[in-house]
């Protein structure tokens, strides 16, 4: 199998004003993916390797399946049972007022400065267009603590240095006396869940989400009170 090189990415400049703007307004999502895209790091090559070591990341490779028409699908997803996967990814969505579609445009919002194989793009856009999937998955709401939480979540599943900077800037400031001990349990799940990047979710969203979180080791949603951007600001927090 021929072998994809790209240069390891570390924009500092761009990095700190997309950190200097998340700071500012942590809603700001183009701003986050701005930061991932440039300081990544070797994290899309060791993702890469990683999908190749498994056959259903393979198959997601060689057949690069687009999920977001099926999470768009909100009749379908309301016509699946109350236990489901799917339902409790549509609950989130529904609950946070976001969709796959607009994920999508936020992504494309953040404008990339180099050009990456296909493979690179494709799966950055699986991870992305997985995201919210993973909120179901674990129990973390979209509020600050709980995108954190998922963060520190997905450090443990795979380093991005991106990621590890949004973590370490959040607790530095100390937007919350309940942050670490968040971060420091989504960091924990992450590490002990099955790795989640190449699961085939197509496949998944159909079934029970009790069935799923034992066959993907995830541990028990966290109890824990959401903080919003909102409340922050008229705490003058930021």
């Amino acid at each position: 199998m021929s072998q994809t090189f790209v240069l390891p990415q570390f924009d500092l400049p761009r990095a700190g004003r997309a950190l200097s703007a998340l700071l500012r307004d942590p809603d700001d999502l183009p701003q986050v993916f701005t930061l991932i895209d440039a300081i990544s790091g070797t994290a899309p090559h060791r993702l890469l390797r990683g999908f190749r070591r498994t056959e259903s990341g393979s198959r997601l490779l060689r057949d690069r399946p687009d999920i977001v028409p099926m999470l768009s699908d909100r009749t379908w997803l309301r016509s699946l049972p109350e236990d489901t996967l799917g339902r409790a990814y549509l609950a989130f969505v529904e609950s946070e007022g976001i969709s796959a579609d607009g994920i999508r445009t936020a992504s494309l919002d953040a404008k990339t400065r180099r050009h990456r194989p296909d493979s690179f793009v494709y799966l950055q856009q699986r991870m992305r267009d997985t995201h919210d999937i993973w909120h179901a998955l674990t129990g973390y709401k979209g509020d600050v603590l709980g995108e954190l939480s998922l963060l520190a979540f997905t450090l443990g599943q795979h380093w991005n240095t991106g990621v590890a900077m949004i973590i370490a800037a959040a607790l530095i400031k100390g937007w919350s006396g309940e942050l670490s001990g968040m971060v420091r349990d989504g960091f924990r799940r992450g590490r002990s869940s099955a790795w989640l990047p190449p699961q085939e979710w197509e496949s998944l969203l159909s079934l029970p989400l009790a069935t799923v979180r034992k066959r993907l080791k995830i541990a028990e949603p966290p109890r824990y009170v959401p903080l919003r951007t909102a409340d922050m600001r008229a705490q003058r927090v930021i």
